[in-house]
Parts: C-alpha cells; structure tokens; sequence
C-alpha cells in the first residue's frame, strides 16, 4: 500500500507548528494525483480484506416441530472479494474521503447441525455477499511531536443481502441458514470492515516517518521541509506550505533575507505540482558562505597543458611586469573565495546567479611560504540549467559576463584589463568544480519510494497575494512534477 500511502503522506506531509513562517516552498497534489492513489491501494485493500479472519461460529436456532438445533460454521475462509467502484475526493478543510460501492465478498467453510439430542448432519457451504459498501474520511493533524498523523475517521460499513449454497444436508436446512445464518454471518463481516480500513490508513504513519522534514545535504548543509501551516484543502486539491530553508548543520542560523509570500498557478492537469522560491536557493548560498565552503584554491597542476597560460610569475610578466622583477621564476596560487552569499534570481524561463568574488593572487616563495601579490573583485553573472534527476533537484552553471577591478595591490599600481582573458580561463577552471557539486542536487521533498515520472519543469511568474488582485509579482521556480501511472 506504499504509493497510495505516499500519496496521502503527501497530503499530510510535513506538520509542526510553524505558524507564522513564510514558506519557500509550495506543494499541490490535485484530484488527478489522488485518483493515481486510488489505483495503487484498492487493490491493496483487496488483498487485506481476503485476509480477513472470520472466527468459529456456534449457536442455536429454533426449528418448527423439531426444536432447538445447535450449529457450528468452522474453517471460513474469505474465497474472493471484488471492489468494482471506487472513488475518493477531497474534503474541504477535513483531508480525503473514500467511497467504495457494488463490492461482494464470497466465503466458504464447513456446516453442522445436531438437534433431538442424537441427530446431526454435516457439509460445506459457499456464502456470497452482496452490496458491499464503504465509507470513511481520512483526517490528517499533527501527533503533537511536529509529525503529521493521518486516521480514518466516521467509517461506515453495510453488505445489502447474501446468497448461501450448501453442499450436503437436507433442504430444510437451506431456510434456517438463508435467514438467521446469513444474517450473523454479514454481521460478522460487516463489524470487521471498518477496524481492517483503520488499521491499514493507521500504517500510514509508518511511512510518515520517512519524511525529510530535515535532511543532511552535505557536511555543510541540511534543509528543512515544515509546514508553515496547516494543508489547505479545496474541492480540487490540496495545497502544501513548507518551509523550505537551508541551514548549516545543527546551526538554524537565519538570513537577513525572508522568504515572499506567493501561490501556486490554478493549473490542475498534472499530479502534482511543486513551486521552489528563490528564498530556498538563496538560503542555500547563505549557508554556504557562512561554512567557508565557497571557495577554491588553484594551482598550476589544476591548469590544463593546452591552455596558453601557466601559473607562475613569468607569465605574468607580459600582464605585469613588477611581478616577474619582484618575485622572478616563481610558482603562483590563487584562492578564489565568495565575499557575499551568491543570489538566485528567477525570470520566465531563466535562472540567473550573481556572484561577488575575490580572487587573491599569492606567489609560491622557494621555502612554499605564500607571499600576497594582490586581490582582485569579481562581479560574474552566471546562468544555470535547472533539472530534476531522479528525487534531486540540481544544476550547471555557464558563464555570461564578469567585471573585475582592483581591491588590494602589494606590488604597485597596475592595469587590470589585461587580466581579464587570464581570468577567463581561470573561471573556466572553477565553474566546472561548482558544477559537480550541483549536478548532485540537494533533495526535493519525498517519503520512501516516490519516484518523479517525466517531471517538467518550468520557471514562471506568479502573483503575490493573488486573490487580493495585486499587480506585484514574486518570482518563483515551478517544478512541475508529474506522477504517471506505470501501468
């Protein structure tokens, strides 16, 4: 029952008290991922209810002109349960409701009578019943320890009428089981039903527990998936706000930046569809940055031997001279290090990161003692590809322009603008290093075994505060992602 469990653990995903918090990111299951749902776990529910244990029944009945005949039903067994419809829908503000009608069950098991004191008979029987319906609401709150919990509430069980076939006996026997066997028997189905439903949307929670509400990117980061608030449910599907922020590990350090409020598109067509602020990659730089993670040092060795450059200081005798006077035949390093946390903007279609660097220019001293030459700003501007790979979201990075001046010079005053094809090819040297990390993504939100089929994805504006008709745009990712039936 795991995709039907996933589906509803969707719905209730994510539950601790963060009322008051802004979400980065938003999650909408609608009516067409529900009914995928439905496919998945009717039959699940079908093998459950063959399983169903119906228990040694004995008793007494009166017969005309015979008296008081005491029977038994032994070895019932459930034979074949059929569940031909079936619906389920969302309740305004209350969660799921499941519908199934027009089921049967047939069973089957062994008969005996003793009546007169001395008298018996035995045989077997075949008990079909009809008219088999269920009704229950799912509910999903919070268990109090900030995980969601889900339970089948107002369940109803009824079996309309039964058809008994008995093998063996006598016909008179026919009437007495068709009325008061019958009717104990649909009782006893009947009162089993509704427990078996519960328990089964009762393990659900099971599966809650899977949930990365947090979850440890790296030995920098993790990033925490909370509802902000409750799940707002509509006739046509359920919207998720979660809180979607980064965080270094064990420090839930904030930004000086907050997320925007902002809704998900009307579009319905898909299962599921998930929307990503810039708040959330944003937050990631923040985090980042505040590890020390972004930065990179270059060596010669890092340097490809077809470029036309190498990382000494005879090279850079051509770019600037008192180098090569000052520090002659002498290997250079770079560090390349973030002086602010790197922003993520999102335009239609576009996804545009500005980075402000230093770059520090050392040369490799005969006894490896480093000596600083000069510092130099960088102001790059970077477009990514954003892509879904299998439950991660990730990213490559190419370069669009870059500025450069001055910061700091220990040798002298010096032209910078002949640096700037140097430069080029040593950012060609870093932005591939950023790119393995990317292209590892860091984690959509998921439970056990949920898989993206063909998700879309597409970055789109959206209104801010739209039902108020405000003409002030936010701009947000959308992942579309779309669960497809692999069937």
């Amino acid at each position: 029952m795991l995709s039907l469990c996933c589906i509803l653990a969707l719905l209730a995903s994510f539950c601790p008290d963060t009322s008051g918090t802004t979400a980065g990111v938003k999650v909408k299951l609608t009516q067409k991922g529900l009914e995928y749902g439905q496919k998945i776990g009717i039959p699940i529910l079908l093998k459950k209810l063959k399983a169903i244990d119906l228990p040694e029944m004995n008793g007494s009945v009166g017969v005309f002109l015979i008296g008081r005949v005491a029977y038994s039903l032994t070895g019932m067994k459930v034979l074949n349960v059929r569940l031909p419809q079936s619906a389920v829908g969302l309740v305004p503000g209350i969660g799921v409701s499941l519908i199934i009608s027009d089921g049967y069950i047939d069973t089957g098991g062994n008969w005996r009578v003793k009546f007169l004191g001395f008298i018996s008979d035995s045989g077997t029987f075949d008990l079909s019943v009809c008219g088999l319906t269920i009704t229950t609401t799912i509910t999903i709150k919070s268990d109090g320890t900030g995980r969601p919990m889900v339970r089948s509430a107002n369940c109803e069980a009824s079996l309309s009428h039964a058809r008994i076939r008995l093998r063996g006996g006598a016909s008179w026997l026919y009437n007495m089981f068709n009325g008061y066997i019958n009717k104990k028997v649909r009782k006893e189905l009947q009162r089993k039903i509704c427990p078996l439903v519960s328990e089964n949307i009762q393990k659900i929670n099971s599966y809650m527990k899977t949930l990365n509400v947090l979850k440890k990117i790296d030995r920098y980061a993790e990033i925490e998936y909370g509802l902000t608030e409750s799940p707002v449910v509509s006739v046509s599907s359920t919207e998720l706000s979660l809180k979607g922020e980064f965080y270094n590990i064990g420090v839930h350090k904030k930004p000086a930046f907050a997320p925007t409020p902002f809704s998900l598109p009307p579009n319905e067509r898909n299962m599921l569809y998930m929307g990503i602020s810039a708040f959330t990659a944003n937050s990631a730089g923040f985090v980042y940055k505040n590890a020390g993670a972004l930065r990179l040092r270059i060596t010669d060795k890092m340097i490809p031997r077809a470029f036309p450059y190498r990382l000494n200081t005879k090279t850079f005798e051509a770019l600037i001279p008192q180098i090569a006077k000052q520090y002659p035949n002498m290997m250079m390093k770079l560090l390349v290090k973030a002086a602010t946390a790197p922003t993520v903007t999102f335009a239609p279609n576009n996804v545009t990161l500005q980075a402000n660097t230093t770059v520090t220019v050392y040369a490799i001293q005969p006894n490896t003692t480093l000596t600083t030459l000069f510092i130099l700003n960088v102001d790059a501007s970077l477009s990514a590809h954003v892509y879904v790979i299998r439950k991660n979201l990730a990213g490559k990075l190419s370069l669009n322009k870059f500025n450069i001046d001055l910061g700091t010079s220990y040798i002298g005053p010096f032209k910078v603008k002949p640096l700037a094809s140097f430069l080029q090819i040593m950012l060609k040297i870093v932005i591939p290093h950023v790119n393995v990390i990317l292209q590892r993504g860091f984690p959509l939100p998921n439970i056990a075994n949920i898989s993206l089929v063909k998700p879309r994805l597409v970055i789109m504006k959206v209104s801010l505060y739209p039902s108020y008709e405000q003409t002030w745009m936010h701009e947000v990712l959308n992942v579309l992602c779309i669960y497809e039936p692999l069937l």
